[in-house]
């Protein structure tokens, strides 16, 4: 019985043994596994790591040359910035003074429109005075007018010494001034000394004789190089004659004869005639 003890005991110690060789070979091969996986995955990871170190470089490359270009044209826009914020200060300028200009001239046209209300409501005013004082004046135009139709019809007729013709004479000066006012004639009034010759108007009169006592005279008129004898003539009557290239009816009126041998009249001349460049009106 003890040789069968003895004989089992070492196949037992040896298939113990196998086991762990075993054991110990699959966990070698095991771990050449492991290990070579792990290498190749950091062979991989080395590759992938240089990779991006390269494309880091290049990133870095490009964001240099992006940090340029982006220097360059914030200069440029720094420049038409500059640019532009002078143009808009001019043009702000620019709209300031033309607003100013604006408010001064709508202050200007307030002040106008505020004048010329004032000088509508003057003007109205005057206005309405001087429709009150036109028809004031109509009224003393009419009345003058009347006051004038009664001296003219107040006035004398008589008859000329040429051809009979009747004509409206004055008698003094204030009917003088009536046949004036009725404004159909020129009217020139002289004073004559005896022997004296003196322009009237555009003839000239020369007194020939005077005789107070029967208010009479003698006188000669000079007209367009000829001369009309007036002879023993009468206060207030009316002497015609004809005078002027067209010959137009001129008439001598003698009002008064005075004791110094003097007379004086007026000369009428109707409005057509010629005038004298300076008158004795």
């Amino acid at each position: 019985m003890s040789d069968e003890i003895v004989e089992e005991t070492p196949r037992t110690y040896s298939g113990a043994l196998l086991a762990a060789i075993a054991v110990a070979l699959l966990l070698g091969l095991g771990g050449l596994i492991w290990s070579y996986t792990l290498s190749s995955k950091l062979t991989t990871q080395q590759q992938e790591l240089a990779d991006a170190k390269a494309a880091n470089v290049k990133l870095d490359a490009q964001l240099r040359e992006t940090d340029e270009r982006l220097g360059v044209a914030t200069d440029e826009l720094k420049t038409s910035l500059g640019l532009t914020q002078k143009q808009l200060d001019m043009r702000a300028a620019e709209l300031q003074q033309r607003e100013s200009r604006v408010e001064a001239s709508t202050q200007k046209l307030a002040t106008a429109e505020t004048a010329t209300a004032a000088a509508v409501t003057a003007v109205a005013t005057d206005v309405t005075g001087v429709k009150t004082d036109v028809g004031g004046v109509k009224t003393d135009v009419a009345k003058t007018q009347t006051d004038l139709a009664s001296a003219v019809a107040q006035l004398t007729t008589m008859k000329g010494d040429l051809d009979g013709h009747s004509t409206l004479i004055a008698r003094n000066a204030s009917e003088l001034e009536t046949l004036k006012h009725k404004g159909d004639r020129n009217y020139y009034s002289f004073t004559l000394a005896k022997g004296e010759k003196k322009p009237v108007g555009t003839v000239s009169l020369e007194l020939k004789k005077a005789d107070a006592k029967k208010s009479k005279f003698t006188l000669v008129v000079y007209a367009d190089d000829k001369q009309y004898e007036k002879k023993d003539k009468n206060l207030n009557e009316p002497l015609q004659f004809y005078a002027g290239k067209d010959p137009m009816l001129y008439e001598l009126v003698v009002n008064t004869v005075s004791a110094k041998n003097t007379i004086t009249g007026y000369l009428s001349t109707p409005k057509g005639a010629p005038v004298p460049v300076t008158t004795g009106q």
